[in-house]
């Protein structure tokens, strides 16, 4: 069998080198905010990869593991954990990023794979400004990425402020349905919280933003959104937003991709919720919020690479080229090297021509140069358009203008 596992999935060709780009992208921006790298092994102690969050429904879908010595293992599900072994002793603010993959195992769906890679940026030692920092840069990736989309915040302390007022005993039961709001018809909702005696959440989850200010922990909603327009973008409030429950303390973040809903979103400030359908509610891209690390306020998001993939319109520049040497090597050689300094993928071919157009047009490379004694001599090289068939001779130092 040479099958990859059921949930598993090999990544080549212009699917990888997608990948890599965004990664590259990533990488860029978390670096230029300041963020330094890490990395962690995949495989944990089971009972470090468990850790406090018995109910999160992530952890029970562990893959575990025994080695040799029978040890408990298990593979890491998410990176957010192994910060509290890595962020010790740090001077802080502590802020870094993880790149590298995630394991659940759970049911197969149509995008959703049992590996993941997730990329992770979190700031330990925070406050508003560094969720502003986080959502600001986010805004940034996603623009570069191609990707319209609109980034949803909320605050657990709103939320619980809330059922306290309303002497809600369910809390976290409550909340997974208040949840829900966005996704299921309003009165299926109101019918799942009656068990719960809190159907006139419902009510309240609606009203229009201005109602919320009389809330203590308002302050953070209003605080958080004035300082990303510093930076000049706009979040927005959506009251009935609850992610990570067991492990979330503030502010959350849900980032949807936004087609066809910006206009809607924009005017909900003033407007209810239930205006906003649902079937305009599109992918979500990535998430996050804030969450305690070793007793430290800490925040950050998780993009995964599989879903930037997905939705990414970036247009990848081609500067890929295939010299065939036709018994010139030292020249092929040459002009390689030279074009491989300025950041050009080369190969190399040598004799056969029709063989080497075979191999180009097989992987998708736009430009082949021919290198024989003849174009030697005339100090002219062919060069072959692989999508028009268009031919043209060209100096050495044309070429390397051309590539550069």
């Amino acid at each position: 069998m040479t099958e990859p596992v059921k949930g598993f999935k090999d990544f080549t060709g212009e699917e990888a080198k997608l990948r890599e780009e965004i990664r590259k992208i990533l990488v860029r921006n978390f670096e230029i905010y300041g963020f330094e790298p890490a990395e962690s092994p995949i495989i944990e102690q089971e009972e470090f990869v468990r850790g406090e969050n018995t109910n999160d429904e992530a952890v029970s879908d562990i893959f575990k593991l025994e080695d040799k010595g029978k040890r408990k293992l298990a593979l890491r599900y998410e990176q957010t954990f192994q910060l509290k072994r890595i962020a010790q002793n740090k001077k802080l603010p502590y802020k870094r990023f993880s790149i590298g993959p995630v394991f659940r195992d759970e049911p197969v769906t149509g995008n959703r794979f049992r590996q993941f890679t997730q990329c992770d940026i979190d700031t330990i030692s925070s406050s508003f400004k560094e969720e502003a920092e986080i959502l600001v840069m986010t805004s940034k990736i996603l623009k570069e990425l191609g990707i319209n989309a609109i980034i949803n915040f909320n605050n657990r302390k709103l939320m619980n402020e809330i059922l306290d007022e309303q002497k809600i005993v369910n809390k976290e039961e409550v909340i997974r349905e208040i949840d829900k709001l966005d996704k299921l018809p309003k009165e299926e909702v109101k019918a799942n919280l009656k068990k719960y005696k809190a159907e006139k959440l419902v009510e309240i989850f609606e009203q229009k933003e201005s109602f919320f200010k009389k809330y203590k922990a308002y302050k953070e909603i209003q605080e958080l959104k004035e300082f990303c327009k510093l930076y000049g973008i706009e979040i927005n409030f959506q009251p009935t937003l609850a992610r990570g429950l067991a492990y979330y303390n503030g502010s959350v973040y849900e980032v949807k991709n936004s087609t066809g809903i910006l206009d809607a979103q924009k005017s909900k400030q003033e407007s209810k919720i239930s205006d906003i359908k649902t079937k305009e509610l599109k992918e979500t891209i990535c998430a996050g919020g804030s969450y305690l690390i070793n007793g430290m306020q800490s925040t950050g998001i998780s993009f995964g690479l599989e879903r930037l993939s997905m939705l990414t319109k970036l247009k990848q520049e081609n500067k890929e080229v295939l010299i065939i040497s036709l018994e010139q090597d030292k020249k092929a050689i040459e002009l390689a090297e030279e074009l491989r300094k300025q950041g050009t993928r080369v190969i190399i071919m040598y004799g056969k021509p029709s063989k080497a157009l075979e191999y180009a047009n097989s992987y998708s490379i736009p430009k082949v140069i021919f290198i024989g004694e003849d174009e030697v001599k005339k100090k002219k090289l062919k060069i072959k358009d692989m999508k028009s068939g268009k031919e043209e001779f060209l100096a050495e130092k044309e070429i390397i203008k051309k590539f550069d």
